[in-house]
């Protein structure tokens, strides 16, 4: 994803069992937010909410396993208009972020073409010209004017959410810095397997040469036991292997240096190793109870040689670099904005476009832009809701989970078109 390494949805990621082996995990694809040091690990408690009714699908739902790869996206999935919208976008400062987020996002949007085979870069034209130069005071009224709703298929949502970590961190090794944050090393090399034959179009791996042979890169615990160490590699250094390991999964975050400072870092590729969700492997052996971050994180602070030794059942490894200027950005090519960005399918969802969820949870309830990507948002209805940094956003989307349903939003006319057979 863009932004996450998992793009992406932290819980999901750290739930997930290893990948197949050998080719790059889908959730090692690019860079990710996520988290600050010391402490506030606990979760936000959830506020309760009863989520609107999803619509009854007037096409067929069919499983996307059992579409063509033409059909497997919106169009073939099938959508149902959905209900006049006016009424059911909060106003506020979500309404008003997600004006701002769809807003950077128009000049991408008019020119992207849409995998979901729902619209068409010149049907977004109009709503653009409107958004910017739109009062965000009124920002619920641009969406109901310009917008109309549809259901992708059953629309049945699920969300997780994902954000931007703090660390602590130094750019030099200093006592209470000890924990080595690598660049990318030169002799990572990435292999598209489809130039050498067309049954493995699509996939790649990465690995070094090692005299005549293309072998597997160090796994995370050589890596950790200094296998790059003394090369020059050091990017900076974290306080804390607990907070490091989380900010891996997400894929960038923010360093708090020693003089008040904040570096951002972002994802710079991955040593190509299977990743393995800890989250699921501890509850498996009955660790901890729940899998959520804190649970996790709680577990290896007070378990430390234990803890390092799980960490690296995940042989996975991120490497790093200095950001600079706006971020984090996501995969629309922009920057990702706290509590209006999600992440979505794009063969479900138009990269950029509005979605209005009503959930189980009411923190994330209202009007999004989808911004993002992520290699565990897959499917229909499948969003990861980006909270930004801090300990708020740390609280909220480690420990969000949340289901109702979705309605996405398309330009007025956009419906009609896709109702003529």
């Amino acid at each position: 994803m863009s932004l996450r390494h998992s793009g992406g949805a932290l819980l999901a990621a750290l739930m997930l069992s290893a990948c197949a082996g050998g080719v790059i995990p889908p959730s090692a694809g690019g860079p990710a937010p996520s988290r600050p040091s010391g402490g506030g690990e606990g979760a936000i408690r959830p506020v309760p909410a009863t989520p609107r009714p999803t619509l009854p699908p007037k096409l067929p739902t069919v499983s996307p396993s059992d579409l063509s790869t033409d059909q497997a996206n919106a169009a073939g999935l099938g959508v149902t208009p959905g209900p006049d919208i006016a009424s059911l976008i909060p106003s506020g400062e979500r309404a008003r972020a997600a004006l701002q987020a769809f807003r950077i996002s128009c000049p991408t949007l008019m020119k992207r073409t849409d995998q979901s085979g729902l619209t068409r870069g010149s049907d977004w034209n109009s709503a653009c010209s409107a958004a910017s130069s739109w009062p965000e005071a009124t920002a619920a009224e641009f969406f109901s004017r310009y917008f109309e709703a549809v259901q992708v298929g059953e629309g049945k949502a699920f969300v997780t959410g994902y954000y931007e970590p703090e660390i602590a961190g130094s750019r030099t090794r200093q006592p209470g810095y000890q924990v080595p944050i690598y660049r990318r090393p030169a002799e990572l090399i990435d292999v598209n397997l489809g130039l050498f034959s067309d049954s493995l179009k699509g996939r790649t791996i990465r690995g070094k040469v090692q005299g005549s042979n293309f072998v597997p890169f160090d796994e995370r615990s050589q890596i950790v036991d200094g296998s790059l160490a003394g090369r020059g590699l050091e990017l900076a250094w974290a306080a804390d292997p607990v907070e490091f390991f989380f900010l891996q999964v997400q894929g960038s975050g923010r360093l708090t240096l020693p003089d008040g400072g904040v570096m951002r870092i972002g994802y710079d590729g991955q040593n190509g190793r299977d990743y393995t969700g800890i989250g699921k492997l501890m509850k498996d052996r009955g660790l901890i109870q729940a899998g959520s971050m804190q649970d996790i994180m709680q577990y290896l602070r007070a378990h430390p040689a234990e803890g390092a030794a799980i960490m690296n059942e995940n042989k996975s490894f991120v490497f790093f670099r200095e950001l600079t200027g706006a971020g984090p950005i996501g995969a629309l090519g922009v920057p990702v904005t706290a509590e209006a960005t999600v992440a979505a399918d794009p063969k479900y969802i138009p990269l950029g476009a509005p979605v209005l969820l009503s959930l189980d949870r009411a923190e994330p309830n209202g009007i999004w832009i989808a911004q993002d990507t992520g290699g565990a948002i897959k499917g229909a209805n499948r969003f990861d809701s980006f909270w930004g940094a801090g300990d708020r956003a740390r609280g909220i989307a480690g420990g969000m989970s949340a289901r109702g349903s979705a309605l996405i939003l398309l330009p007025i006319g956009s419906a009609a078109r896709l109702a003529r057979p």
